[in-house]
């Protein structure tokens, strides 16, 4: 069993509460994640909360479902958010932080420690498809930063 970790961040230009309140309303995650709806199966907010993330496009994709194994406010109005992927396509964990780095500024950061399928093969595709994965992520935290800033405070 292979795993890999990605890690992707951005600084954005509003109070961590305000990102952290974007980010975990997670039907909202479909206007800044590509091709991706997410619906709350169980509790949107919290330990033992479950949710299911679609990716694909129309009937072509799949379920991600994955629940929430650690949910924690941080200082400042951030927080911490963990999931297991739960998924046949996607197996690991993941993690959302939205830090406090001042008033009116805070880093948002997405972390995937992610199972590989197929051994060796896996390994190997990973390798082609992670620089693919980080654009498509790195894409869109740039959304997220720019309807946040714009939206501010809701």
């Amino acid at each position: 069993m292979t795993r890999v970790r990605l890690q992707r961040e951005i600084d954005v230009a509003v109070p961590a509460e305000v990102v952290w309140d974007f980010i975990t309303d997670w039907p909202r995650q479909g206007e800044w994640v590509p091709m991706t709806r997410v619906e709350v199966v169980d509790r949107a907010a919290g330990l033992g909360g479950r949710i299911r993330a679609w990716t694909g496009l129309g009937p072509l994709g799949f379920w991600d479902p994955m629940t929430i194994t650690g949910w924690e406010r941080l200082p400042g109005g951030g927080g911490r958010c963990e999931v297991l992927h739960r998924g046949r396509l996607v197996r690991g964990e993941g993690e959302f932080t939205v830090e406090y780095r001042g008033d009116r500024t805070s880093r948002f950061t997405w972390a995937e420690v992610l199972v590989l399928p197929a051994g060796p093969i896996g390994a190997a595709g990973w390798r082609t498809v992670r620089p693919v994965a980080e654009r498509v992520i790195d894409q869109a935290l740039r959304t997220m930063r720019d309807t946040v800033e714009r939206t501010g405070p809701t």
